[in-house]
Parts: structure tokens; C-alpha cells; sequence
């Protein structure tokens, strides 16, 4: 019964995050990804705490992995948010006849 509660709230929160952020503008782009890289983040230590517990070799190989999942999803992150961000600078352009 355990599981077929857990899957339920699984299918549940599938349909909720795609509903969400399919209606975000695209201006609101940018904040949402720098506060899912927060959230990895947190993600991150709680991994940590689960791989150094040393409760069960199942439980630090997994959280070995959510170490270097959440890792990759940190960085990745920032490096997409980081692009978004050039997006918008302005492009120096010097002109001939321009003063500057």
C-alpha cells in the first residue's frame, strides 16, 4: 500500500511541476533556475549526510549518486542560467566615428 501511495504522489507532483511551469513567462526564467540551483544545493548536503552515514552500503552508493547527480544539476544549472543572463548584456559595438 506504501508503494502505491508513494506513486500516486509521484504522478501527482509529475502533473503539478509540468502544469507550473509551462504557464511561467519567460521572463521569470531566469529567477526559477537560480532558485533551483539553490534548491540542488540543499539537496547536495543531504546527500552528503546519506553517503557518510554508513547505515548500509545501498544507502552510500545511493547517495554517492545523488551526490554526483545533484552536482551535475548544480552546475549545469548555473552554466544555463549564466548563458540566459549574456543574453540580455549589451554587445560593445565600437563604430568607426563613434566617441567614446
Amino acid at each position: 500500500m506504501e508503494a502505491v501511495l508513494l506513486g500516486l504522489v509521484l504522478m501527482l507532483s509529475i502533473f503539478l511541476g509540468f502544469e507550473l511551469i509551462s504557464k511561467v513567462p519567460a521572463t521569470l526564467h531566469t529567477p526559477l533556475m537560480s532558485g533551483a540551483n539553490a534548491i540542488s544545493g540543499i539537496t547536495i548536503v543531504g546527500a552528503l549526510i546519506s553517503a557518510g552515514a554508513e547505515v548500509d552500503q545501498l544507502a552510500t552508493i545511493l547517495g554517492a549518486l545523488a551526490v554526483a547527480f545533484a552536482s551535475v544539476n548544480v552546475v549545469g544549472g548555473y552554466l544555463v542560467t549564466n548563458r540566459m543572463l549574456s543574453m540580455f548584456k549589451k554587445k560593445d559595438t565600437d563604430q568607426p566615428g563613434d566617441q567614446g
